[in-house]
This record gives C-alpha cells, sequence and structure tokens, in this order.
C-alpha cells in the first residue's frame, strides 16, 4: 500500500504550507504565528483545537465514527538560530533564524494527516495530533507535559518521526528499546583576573585556565568510563575578551553531554565539578559550573516499534522500512513523552545529505506526502486495536 491517494492529491498543498513555515521560521517558545496557522487549517478541517498547552503548543481532537483507542500523533515547530545559506527562493527572511531540522516538514506531515483523516473519518476510537513547541533544548515537551497535556488528552499511544538527510528516499527506521541519548547543557565561568596585554603577570589569565581546562575535560570520558559505555563529552564554545591588548578578567566554556546511561552521566557530572574546584584553587580563580538536564534517553517500546515498521511498510514498502540496531547520539526531546505514554519514533530518510543543523540544509519535499501517509495509517490501524 503505497502513498494515500487523497494526500498524494493534496501534495501540492503540502509543499506550499511547508515552504510558507520555511520562509518565517520561529524560535523555540515564540512559534505564535506557526501555532495560529496549524490552529487555523486544523479548524477549518472541522477539527476541534485547544491552543496555548505549553505555552504556543496547539493540541487537535478528531473522533472517529465509533468507540475505539486514543491514539497520539506529535510533531515540533521550532526553528534554529542558524542564518540560512542555501539561496532557496523560500529561504528564510527571519535573519538569524532557520528551519534547518526539517521542524517546518514535521508540522506540515502531520497537518496532512490531520486533513485527511478529517476528510475520510475511515477510523474508529480518537486522534490526537499533538504540534509541541520548543523542542530544541527549550524544554518544550515538558512545557506541554506541566499544562497537563496527557489529562487533558489521554492517550493510549503516542507516535512521531523525524526527517533524516541520507539520501535514502522512504527509508524508514526504528531502534527499539534506548534509541536516543539523554542529554545536559552546561556552561562554566571562569572569575579571574584581567590586566594590559603587556603586564600578563598582573592577572589571573582565565583563557590560560579556560584552555587548560578544556583539555581536562577531555579527558574525563577516556579515563572515568568504561570504553563499553556510549557517552559523549562536547565543548562547544569558549567566550573571552573583546582586545588585542586586554587579557579579560572572565572566560566562558559551554558544552553539552550525551547518554545512555544515568549512572554513568552523573560520574561524568561529579568529574567536571571536580576538575573545576581543583583548577581554580590550582590557578586562584572562581570557577561555576552550571549544569542544565535537558533530555532524557528516548526509549522506545519493543512491541510498537515493531508496529510502527510494519504500518510505515505498508506504506513505502517492507524493503524500506526495519528496526535499528544502532544508537543515536542525537537527542530529542519527544523521550519525555514516551516516558508517561508508551509509543515509538522513527526516521524518513530522503534525497538531501547535509546534516541537520547546517545552514545548508536542505530537505526533499517528498517526504511530506510519505511522513502524512505513515501518521495517518497509524491512526486508521492503531485506533481499532
Amino acid at each position: 500500500m503505497p502513498v494515500i491517494p487523497e494526500i498524494d492529491s493534496f501534495t501540492d498543498d503540502l509543499i506550499a504550507i511547508r515552504r510558507d513555515f520555511h520562509e518565517h521560521p520561529e524560535l523555540g517558545m515564540e512559534e505564535v504565528r506557526t501555532s495560529g496557522i496549524v490552529a487555523s487549517l486544523l479548524k477549518q478541517w472541522g477539527i476541534e483545537v485547544h491552543t496555548g498547552i505549553g505555552k504556543t503548543g496547539v493540541v487537535g481532537v478528531l473522533n472517529g465514527n465509533g468507540p475505539g483507542r486514543t491514539i497520539g500523533l506529535r510533531a515540533d515547530m521550532d526553528a534554529l538560530p542558524i542564518e540560512e545559506k542555501t539561496n532557496l527562493p523560500f529561504a528564510s527572511k527571519t535573519p538569524g533564524v532557520m528551519h534547518a531540522c526539517g521542524h517546518d516538514a514535521h508540522t506540515t506531515m502531520l497537518l496532512g494527516a490531520a486533513r485527511y483523516l478529517a476528510s475520510s473519518k475511515n477510523f474508529n476510537g480518537k486522534a490526537v495530533f499533538i504540534f509541541q513547541p520548543a523542542e530544541e533544548g527549550l524544554g518544550g515537551a515538558r512545557a506541554m507535559l506541566a499544562d497537563a497535556l496527557f489529562d487533558k488528552f489521554p492517550c493510549d499511544e503516542i507516535y512521531g518521526m523525524h526527517n533524516k538527510p541520507n539520501g535514502q528516499p522512504g527509508k524508514v527506521g526504528v531502534r527499539p528499546g534506548q534509541a536516543m541519548a539523554g542529554a545536559d547543557f552546561f556552561d562554566i565561568r571562569i572569575k579571574a583576573s584581567g590586566s594590559h596585554a603587556a603586564r600578563p603577570q598582573e592577572s589571573i589569565d582565565p583563557i590560560v585556565i579556560g584552555t587548560n581546562l578544556v583539555q581536562q575535560l577531555q579527558t574525563i570520558v577516556s579515563r572515568n568510563v568504561s570504553p563499553t559505555e556510549p557517552i559523549v563529552l562536547s565543548i562547544t564554545q569558549i567566550h573571552a575578551g573583546a582586545a588585542y591588548n586586554v587579557i579579560p578578567s572572565d572566560c566562558t566554556i559551554s558544552g553539552t553531554m550525551r547518554f545512555f546511561d544515568t549512572d554513568v552521566a552523573n560520574i561524568v557530572r561529579q568529574r567536571i565539578r571536580d576538575l573545576c574546584k581543583g583548577i581554580a584553587t590550582g590557578y586562584g580563580a572562581d570557577i561555576e559550573f552550571d549544569n542544565q538536564e535537558i533530555f532524557s534517553v528516548l526509549v522506545n517500546d519493543e512491541s510498537l516499534s515493531q508496529v510502527l515498521v510494519e504500518i510505515a511498510a505498508d506504506v513505502v514498502g517492507k524493503e524500506q522500512a526495519d528496526l535499528l540496531e544502532e544508537l543515536s547520539t542525537g537527542s530529542e526531546d519527544f523521550a519525555d513523552m514516551l516516558q508517561v505514554i508508551p509509543g515509538a519514533y522513527c526516521t524518513v530518510g530522503h534525497e538531501g545529505t547535509l546534516p541537520l543543523h547546517n545552514d545548508g540544509f536542505f530537505l526533499d519535499e517528498s517526504i511530506l506526502p510519505v511522513g502524512a501517509s505513515i501518521y495517518a495509517r497509524l491512526i486508521e490501524q492503531r485506533t481499532s486495536v
């Protein structure tokens, strides 16, 4: 069973919606325009709409033809603080903001499924369409959960998906059990003492301290964690100074940790604290470590992973839908929803090959009816189980 013909018939509409979202990207918790369009379209199709869930989140509820189960489908809406360099005719018109992760497509695919299901009503039970804000590290899923998402809209199962620019159009993958890493974001603030660059002996140089600390941080995983444990510690930012002839007083180091075991993560967190304390003492500076536990480990339900693969195979073909063995060190806050409701999360490949979060990221729009069809088939098949 290929892409649903009715969805295929309005693919041009989906492309237009996605390009509009792409031209007008919004950062997390700022998706006012995007959520307004989502709510308007859902209402236009006769779907019950609830707004302001988790600040800018939208939930649509659609009843089927009779009693049955309730299945949730989730898409994310936010963009990234990246200056777009694609030169597409519909490139971002918002300086410094870009849909470089394809959330514009995820939102569009879920809208496509909602439009089809509202028209066909070829299911029993209830469909819950969840349009989530702020997936990119700003706690959108947790904000919706704090707004009693699943108390207001109880679901028996929940599903999500993400585009994958792997050059393999329609290739669907699901990893049962642990699938994506948990993640911390951290900032280390070094408070030292500046001076004229010509008289460094009068300073306590935070740049020297910072570069030493960065090198020490890179030994934590290799010398404190078993090599069989998957964990990543990356420094991604160093900020200090503003002049050629001034040794600054402060330096900030930022980074992320990705992990699959909480006990191992706790070891790394403590070693960072220990190194900060020791180096601060050695240099006579103050060092503050501010850690934020942003993402939980994403765990797919074992049996529902198989369900998702089989339903996806109805759309893309059996040879194109697989259970995966490889863990992903990427993170996804859909993990927080999966801690409350059983479900599964898949990737859908497309012809693009530049990585996610790249300023030249290109999304192959042929993925739109594919994703919409998988979402729709999940509702049609799982509400009546």
